[in-house]
């Protein structure tokens, strides 16, 4: 991994971290868990780039397969430390989870842009905000979302956090894999179509309106 990453990665969260002082508890927080996840996608950049040399720089290979599995392990640990040590209420945790995958898109898309700054266009830069944004968000709230209800299920606990990790993984490389395919805009469309129900049952039950709320 370049210097640029490092350097971008600076960039941003000392300047969020100076605005944290000036926030509310609530918003602060969000924005903590945003730099959780720049923080997150720094690390698996690395641990990427080994796997990639690895496996003699297949591209495809790796982004379909391996990463998302790296990824998602990754992100969803902050989640599961949140929830196991501080509280697992989802009108807490979803927003929280939502901010991880939001600060991992972030730091993402800005390396990617850095690295291929000739070929990019607006074009690309609303797809992979609206792609890779909302992609990795919905794989962190996907797990938020489980663990809020097994997290006192003793019983269910080990094999559910299996399964929604699976599940959030199995979703990021059907992702990845469409996008470079044939059917890349079905890939496209996916995030958008996956987040549409979230956000309409989120609001439904009021979880937006309790993070304005929490003390």
């Amino acid at each position: 991994m370049d210097n640029l990453t490092y350097i971008a990665f600076i960039a941003m969260t000392v300047s969020l971290g100076l605005m944290l002082p000036l926030m509310e508890k609530k918003v602060r927080r969000l924005v903590i868990f945003m730099i959780v996840g720049m923080f997150s996608c720094l690390f698996v950049s690395e641990l990427n780039h080994i796997l990639l040399d690895a496996y003699n720089n297949d591209m495809f290979y790796v982004t379909t397969t391996i990463t998302p599995v790296t990824e998602e392990i990754v992100k969803a640990l902050p989640i599961l430390y949140f929830a196991i040590v501080i509280t697992d209420d989802r009108r807490v945790l979803i927003p929280n989870a939502f901010a991880v995958g939001v600060g991992f898109a972030l730091l993402e898309n800005v390396v990617i842009l850095t690295q291929n700054v000739e070929n990019v266009t607006i074009l690309w830069a609303f797809v992979r905000g609206f792609g890779s944004g909302l992609v990795h968000g919905i794989c962190t709230v996907m797990v938020g979302w489980g663990i809020s209800y097994i997290r006192k299920r003793r019983k269910f606990f080990y094999c559910g956090t299996f399964a929604l990790l699976s599940a959030a993984i199995i979703y990021h490389a059907t992702y990845n894999l469409l996008v470079q395919s044939a059917y890349q805009y079905v890939g496209i469309l996916l995030p958008l179509l996956t987040y549409i129900p979230i956000l309409y049952f989120l609001k439904k039950n009021g979880i937006k309106a309790s993070v304005a709320s929490d003390s």
